[in-house]
């Protein structure tokens, strides 16, 4: 008998220059006059847009800013039990992907409603209902909360770092690989597979290969295209209820690189390098068209770069299928030996 398949979307999306002004008006959307409400931000983050939020805020609520060090579950807990506290009715992520997936855990624990105000175009969490904290047993995606809305100001995302806007590229690019491996899982393994929200992830790639000189240019337009592509992959996910349509190997890779040799690379740089190596080894000749993008936008397409050691990323590669057993993908059960890891990363030239 068929499960029942439960999507809960985000019911706004307000993208432009100056989409953050319509904070209050989202607010009010949400519960009317709230009492108390959460903001939580980077020390960066939060003099780039912690602070405009919470002006814009004063006089309709009580706000209470905190101010997250890290993305670990134990920070994430901490602040949970604050915001239990203070009876906070709404939590607004201000930052990058690690603090946005911070607040959607807030808003789980607490079940109440999460608004994503995005200030780093890096990956698609900041509109999926997943969150990736460290902590955790493992690496791997926990379900949290779908924002109700997300407020992307594409005035202070253009203030983002060139790197953390390509990085945002990387992990889109990802998408080609994942969407085989969902297939792949449902063939040999008969997983769930839904094509609309594989079809809406791989439009997300296909759109980014298309506009990858707009978005390198670093335009208002490249980024608009970029955040909206960001936004339909998290979607995605959405309609999924997994991770599934966004995440396969080459997320696996990247994970396995955050344990091999953590903090050297960003997870959309790491993501990019892996989707080089999983379209190789489905033998998808898309593999040199990924890298030619990488290079011309200015994505790292090998291990030096990255400033890894052509061992760190045989070890990671050889790895990877370890890291979600139960994730069926192309490095199947049993995973890759060394001698293959390194004949593979010697042909995609990335050692």
């Amino acid at each position: 008998m068929e499960s029942i398949h439960r999507i809960i979307l985000p019911s706004k999306v307000i993208i432009g220059p100056g989409a953050i002004k319509s904070i209050g008006e989202v607010i009010n959307e949400v519960a009317g006059r709230l009492k108390n409400i959460g903001v939580v931000t980077g020390e960066n983050t939060y003099r780039i847009g912690g602070r405009i939020v919470e002006e814009y805020l004063s006089g309709h609520s009580k706000v209470e800013t905190w101010i997250a060090g890290d993305a670990s579950i134990s920070t994430a807990e901490k602040i949970s039990l604050k915001a239990r506290e203070s009876n906070i009715g709404l939590v607004i992520g201000v930052g990058g992907g690690r603090v946005i997936d911070i607040a959607k855990y807030i808003a789980f624990k607490n079940n109440i409603d999460v608004v994503s105000v995005p200030l780093a175009p890096s990956h698609d969490g900041i509109a999926s209902p997943f969150a990736s904290l460290k902590g955790t047993s493992r690496p791997t995606s926990i379900y949290t909360r779908t924002p109700f809305a997300i407020i992307a100001d594409t005035d202070l995302i253009s203030t983002a770092p060139r790197r953390l806007i390509l990085s945002g590229v990387g992990d889109l690019l990802g998408k080609l690989v994942a969407v085989k491996d969902w297939r792949l899982a449902h063939k040999l393994k008969g997983e769930y597979y839904g094509e609309y929200a594989a079809q809406l992830a791989l439009l997300s790639a296909k759109h980014v290969l298309k506009y990858h000189e707009l978005i390198g240019s670093g335009s208002r337009e490249g980024l608009r295209i970029l955040v909206e592509a960001l936004i339909s992959s998290g979607v995605a996910m959405c309609i999924a209820g997994s991770s599934r349509p966004a995440s396969g190997s080459e997320h696996l890779f990247s994970h396995a690189l955050d344990l091999v040799a953590p903090g050297r690379a960003l997870h959309g740089e790491q993501v990019a390098l892996g989707t080089i190596i999983m379209l190789y080894i489905y033998g998808d000749s898309r593999w040199r068209l990924v890298r030619d993008v990488m290079q011309r936008i200015g994505l790292p397409t090998t291990a030096r770069d990255l400033g890894f050691s052509p061992e760190e990323v045989v070890k990671a590669l050889t790895i990877a299928h370890t890291i979600r057993p139960e994730r069926y993908t192309i490095l199947g059960e049993t995973g890759l030996t060394q001698e293959a890891a390194y004949r593979i990363l010697r042909e995609t030239g990335i050692i």
